[in-house]
């Protein structure tokens, strides 16, 4: 234990002189993720709409549509409301900018409905309120899905007044119920992302240190020494383990701390920093095992970072397309890591979030283990 320790600092002293790991593991992640955080802030976050209305009916109808259907969402907080006299100021208020929408409600809406006749709720949309304006021909759209239903209740019933068709009850209704996993922020995602898509550039440095010290010539002087050759590849691995838990622990305090992100649980997120850490060394040793030269292990390295980023949906938001590649993401690291982070942020959210963390053991061990079974093949000078 004393001299896979003594090993382990001595190549930790070498790698904090090495301005490349400080830059890979610290410096380049946080800024791309501060960078992010700035460009996407508040993108994410619920807007609240304005909609105008001109109601130029003031038939029971069209009260229905105002005070029942549109007035509770705007004491909710969803909408803001604003009267309108005619269609020209409508219009004009959108144009403007200060409404995304409006709604025109003709004179003679409500008589035409209790009649039976064709009846139109005109929805203005701003061009570039498309977001709001769908919103609001969503709102007009479930009132005249009601109205017709009520329309079709009563007369199969044979008839009725205005108040029993509005008192009809709807024959679906939606409950709203808070998730167990609530998606990360766009900006917290890009920190995670960042963070977990460097950690396997700053761990390549230890294991891939054999091969270094190789071709450098230092390891014939490491292996005429009295040490077992597999003392020297676990202290290599605990150089990058070490790294990669240190890197990954800065760089989600300073996010949490210096742009403003919430990863859950302490507890939950050291034991999937740990868990992502090790099986980030698993990938990059059983790489670093299969390869010739430092040369080649750092190629390789490199290519199998990025594949599984982008198969991972750290770069590009892979998983939402579905089908093969959303399945496809659950076959690298980086998908659980980020997983974990959403299981932490939960309405319930657990203190620990087992499946991702023993996702990621599970990865760290089908790895390890191969690249630790040809170790001696890399000690071959």
């Amino acid at each position: 234990m004393r001299t896979l320790l003594l090993i382990t600092g001595k190549d930790l002293r070498q790698r904090l002189r090495d301005r490349s790991l400080l830059l890979l593991a610290f410096v380049v992640p946080f800024g791309l993720a501060a960078v992010f955080s700035v460009v996407f802030r508040g993108v994410d976050a619920q807007q609240t709409a304005t909609f105008a209305v001109a109601d130029l009916d003031r038939g029971p109808i069209a009260t229905a549509f105002t005070g029942r259907v549109l007035r509770p969402l705007e004491q909710a907080g969803v909408v803001r409301l604003r009267g309108a006299d005619d269609e020209a100021m409508a219009r004009a208020v959108v144009d403007s900018g200060e409404a995304q929408a409006a709604y025109v409600i003709p004179a003679g809406f409500s008589h035409a409905v209790q009649t039976g006749q064709k009846a139109t709720i005109r929805v203005i949309g701003d061009v570039n309120a498309q977001i709001g304006s769908y919103v609001a021909r969503s709102i007009a759209d479930s009132f005249a899905s009601d109205v017709r239903y009520a329309q079709v209740a009563l007369a199969a019933k044979g008839g009725g007044t205005p108040e029993q068709a509005v008192a009809v009850p709807p024959p679906v209704t939606v409950a709203d119920l808070a998730a167990d996993r609530r998606q990360l922020t766009l900006a917290e995602g890009f920190q995670a992302g960042m963070a977990v898509f460097f950690l396997f550039f700053a761990v390549r440095f230890g294991f891939s240190s054999i091969l270094d010290e190789r071709r450098d010539g230092t390891l014939a002087r490491l292996l005429s020494a009295p040490v077992p050759r597999l003392t020297i590849a676990l202290s290599k691995l605990l150089t990058g383990i070490v790294v990669g838990i240190v890197s990954m622990a800065v760089l989600m305090a300073a996010s949490s701390l210096l742009l403003g992100a919430d990863w859950g649980s302490p507890v939950g997120l050291g034991l999937l920093i740990v868990a992502g850490v090790l099986a980030a060394n698993g990938v990059m040793a059983l790489v670093v095992s299969v390869a010739r030269t430092a040369e080649q292990a750092g190629n390789a390295e490199s290519a199998v970072a990025v594949l599984l980023a982008v198969l991972g949906g750290v770069l590009v938001p892979i998983q939402q397309t579905g089908g093969v590649l959303a399945t496809l993401s659950l076959v690298t690291p980086h998908r659980w890591f980020m997983l974990g982070l959403a299981d932490l942020h939960g309405a319930n959210a657990p203190v620990v979030p087992v499946v991702p963390v023993l996702a990621l053991l599970g990865f760290a061990a089908v790895t390890l283990g191969p690249a630790l079974l040809r170790v001696d093949r890399m000690f071959r000078l």
